[in-house]
């Protein structure tokens, strides 16, 4: 069999199974095991103590590279939730007894099941006269460019799902909806529905390869398919280098009522990438998406594997205006780097970001872990490069200033990961009573 039939089943499979999870339900589930035939998956453990206390502990549980750089699941899935009544104790026992099943029905891996649910601030707002503590930092999502319209999500909560294995993902779900009285042999403890309602579903994927499978057709990405085969995301780098990411010790609250727990922000962000492949050349991407520097020294060779764990960035932060005055652009890598640091020099973002072909549109979901979500604002803040415009009239707010000019934010949203033992709809001081 010649090159081109061998690889025509692989990405059929690929589009199936990403579509199967987009849809959801028993029709992607049916379409889904067609395909897999259901494989044999590890349960969890029966002690469920011996699980991490960080709902947001996923980096030892998923692949590395061969440089360290961590590889996400392949599979992910956002479920936004609000309570259908108050969060009372027969409500917090159905939550912790679905999302126990989850925990015991699945290995916690990428090869079976990672999962963390989250409460935004108007959950804490709507269901409770105490306040959250002064000191998280937890506010309101917001606007954080003077050029974004974003819808704000304010559901309750948010339940996220990631696998390598896509039906695992779908009977999760099953389980989680009540259509199933077993999940991989073990029986349900509850359903999650009974306590809330699914009021937005978000469907994606990552790992090299994916995005190209699916570029076909996708508003948003040119039709001639120019995603590289390589590439885990659409603009056709790598990105989420170990040594550009915060460690899980440092966004981890390490005090109050959610110490153990961390702050999440999540972003949606639609793609346009016509002229990203279409106008620009190759160097003129890398100067876009790292820095000037990058594409003159060629330090990047097509997706930036050669990179390794390091993407080089913070050699060029300072360059800033002296990049923008010689090559009339800016890297959002060199931008965004401005602020992602502390003084002591600790990266202050972990960032999971993945793509997403959902309503069949180009879109990355971009979910990132801090301390504090006042950190997330900055580094975006720096990343809008609204003072670069003023050091020569080629940079625009949006045009030759890093990647602006192709992303569009459509929701915005704040979280609290709660540590394990409250991630049952906690009150503001830190309880789950009734439990």
């Amino acid at each position: 069999m010649d090159r081109k039939g061998s690889e025509e089943p692989s990405a059929r499979r690929r589009d199936v199974l990403r579509a199967a999870v987009a849809v959801g339900g028993a029709a992607g589930l049916s379409a889904c095991l067609g395909y897999t035939g259901g494989a044999a998956v590890e349960t969890g453990p029966e002690d469920l103590s011996t699980l991490p206390a960080r709902q947001h502990a996923w980096n030892d549980r998923v692949r590395n590279d061969e440089y360290g750089n961590t590889e996400l699941p392949s599979h992910q899935t956002l479920l936004y939730l609000d309570l259908r009544d108050g969060p009372d104790a027969d409500a917090r026992s159905t939550v912790e007894a679905a999302l126990r099943t989850l925990d015991r029905a699945y290995v916690r891996s990428h090869e079976g099941l990672l999962h963390s649910i989250a409460y935004s601030p108007a959950y804490f707002d709507r269901h409770y006269d105490e306040s959250l503590p002064e000191d998280l930092g937890l506010p309101e999502p917001r606007r954080l460019s003077p050029f974004e319209e974003p819808e704000f999500d304010t559901q309750d909560a948010l339940l996220h799902l990631a696998s390598d294995s896509p039906d695992v993902l779908l009977r999760a779900e099953a389980a989680l909806s009540g259509e199933r009285s077993t999940l991989n042999g073990v029986d349900v403890g509850a359903a999650l529905t009974d306590a809330v309602e699914v009021a937005d579903r978000r469907t994606g994927f990552v790992g090299a390869g994916i995005p190209a499978a699916k570029q076909s057709g996708l508003e948003g990405v040119p039709a001639d398919g120019p995603v590289p085969e390589a590439s885990p995301l659409f603009m056709g780098f790598k990105a989420g280098f170990a040594a550009n990411q915060a460690s899980e010790d440092y966004v981890t609250l390490d005090g109050g009522p959610f110490a153990g727990g961390t702050t999440k922000h999540v972003a949606n962000i639609r793609q346009r990438l016509a002229d990203w492949y279409g106008e620009q050349s190759f160097d003129e991407r890398v100067m876009e998406m790292f820095s000037p520097a990058h594409a003159e020294r060629g330090l990047v060779e097509g997706v930036g594997e050669n990179l390794g764990a390091d993407s080089g960035i913070d050699e060029f932060v300072g360059d800033i205006e002296a990049h923008a005055r010689e090559f009339g652009r800016v890297g959002h890598a060199q931008k965004a780097a401005r602020a992602n640091r502390d003084a002591e020099g600790n990266v202050r973002l972990l960032r999971r970001h993945f793509e997403s072909a959902d309503d069949n549109v180009a879109s990355l979901h971009f979910p990132s872990l801090q301390r504090d979500i006042a950190d997330f604002e900055a580094v975006r803040e720096a990343m809008n490069g609204s003072d670069v415009p003023a050091m020569t009239p080629a940079v625009r707010q949006r045009v030759n200033n890093g990647i602006l000019e192709y992303i569009f934010v459509k929701h915005r949203g704040n979280w609290l990961v709660p540590p394990r033992s409250l991630r049952a709809l906690p009150t503001p001081t830190g309880g789950t009573p009734g439990l």
